[in-house]
């Protein structure tokens, strides 16, 4: 049975130089990052004793681009990697004997011209992370946003020009490692006793894993032991997401989901309580939201919680950190206040089918003829990903 490999395609504004992508995410492992490869086609001898080069920039925006004035910024570009993937005179470059599947029939279809480059990530690399304007319309996204351009130049130092360029926009997404165990069941146990009124109201949160996928539910365990003389008016449940933006060391939280339950309520003295509670996290619309992806992409989601042990320090992190916990709420009256209890959890993507790997040329030719495989083209649209996470995971 034959399988269809999707590609996308960008043409430079002169139409001289045609690059193609095979996939547009930078997978985060933990233990490596999976590359993004292509291939670029220059039209004949257009390149005249230049080169071309693929580079990958990283853009830190955490201010808005209407308030930039008398010369203010509020971001910052950084260049991860560029490397020469066409050589003087059209040759391609040492090392790109090893080529992915996609790849090799991506040349085998583009001709003697074609040339294949493939870039990766450095491990501490931040991950694509951008925070809803909500209504505060802004020009451009705020937050980590990644762009692979792949232009011809004399030097690699040289600027690349719009005319002869090709720019896409890609993400750094983080899995779910696959050598992974979830731990023991996450749970906490607070309490709390009121002025002149003796005994005390205890609440424990327990959740049934401490990782949860995107889209899953949520599944906290609620026992409320009411010890004292006041009466438990109702519980609240949310999930928040915790955002620290590391360049101005800013913290702040935001509701991702909220349930209000009546149910079995009010605790009255000397009575116990237990239920279990079912909330789903939704990418709501809400300014300061972080989003794994634009506003406008159609497979944009929460951002994952950060992983930053395989790094050392949790303070060497970069860019924007994501984390998410339980919190359980007891209103006990407007003189006996509240009862906060927070639950940490992870929430990130599962790990796809492991893509076929890298394999030498032969190997590739073999397998050709086994496997019938076609290739559709897809031309670059800024609002549709091509084999992004929602791609990978349906497969």
């Amino acid at each position: 049975m034959g399988r269809t490999i999707k590609v996308f395609k960008k043409t430079s504004h002169n139409g001289k130089v045609v690059a193609y992508l095979s996939r547009r995410d930078f997978v985060d492992h933990i233990s490596h990052t999976s590359p993004v490869d292509g291939v670029v086609v220059v039209e004949g001898d257009y390149l005249r004793g230049r080169k071309v080069f693929a580079r990958v920039t990283v853009t830190f925006r955490y201010g808005r681009e209407e308030d930039e004035v008398m010369g203010l910024h509020f971001s910052k570009e950084f260049e991860l990697i560029n490397a020469e993937v066409v050589a003087d005179g059209g040759a391609a470059r040492a090392g790109q004997e090893t080529t992915s599947p996609e790849v090799e029939r991506l040349l085998q279809k583009l001709g003697p011209d074609a040339r294949p480059f493939c870039l990766t990530l450095p491990g501490p690399a931040p991950g694509s992370v951008t925070l809803d304007p909500g209504s505060k319309g802004t020009s451009k996204q705020l937050g980590v946003t990644y762009e692979v351009t792949v232009y011809v130049s004399e030097e690699m130092e040289q600027q690349p020009s719009r005319r002869t360029s090709v720019t896409f926009p890609v993400r750094k997404v983080q899995h779910v490692p696959l050598t992974h165990h979830p731990k023991h069941r996450p749970a906490t146990l607070v309490a709390r006793t009121f002025t002149l009124t003796p005994g005390k109201v205890i609440l424990e949160v327990q959740l049934e894993r401490d990782l949860y996928y995107h889209g899953e539910q949520v599944e906290a365990r609620i026992n409320v032991g009411n010890y004292s003389k006041k009466t438990v008016k109702h519980l609240v449940t949310q999930v928040l997401q915790h955002v620290e933006v590391t360049v101005t060391n800013t913290h702040f939280s935001r509701g991702v989901a909220s349930i209000e339950s009546h149910d079995g309520c009010p605790i009255i003295p000397g009575s116990r309580f237990s239920r279990s509670v079912l909330i789903t996290p939704l990418p709501f619309r809400t300014f300061g939201v972080a989003l794994e992806g634009h506003q406008q992409d159609q497979d944009a989601c929460l951002a994952s919680s950060t992983i930053t042990s395989a790094y050392g320090n949790a303070d060497d992190a970069l860019g924007i950190i994501v984390s998410y916990s339980l919190r359980v709420k007891l209103n006990c009256g407007a003189i006996g206040g509240e009862l906060t209890a927070d639950l940490p959890f992870k929430l990130m993507h599962a790990s796809p089918p492991s893509p076929p790997s890298s394999v030498g040329r032969g190997v590739i030719l073999q397998r050709a003829k086994s496997v019938e495989e076609s290739i559709q083209i897809e031309e670059f649209s800024s609002f549709r990903r091509g084999r992004s996470l929602t791609d990978d995971l349906d497969d």
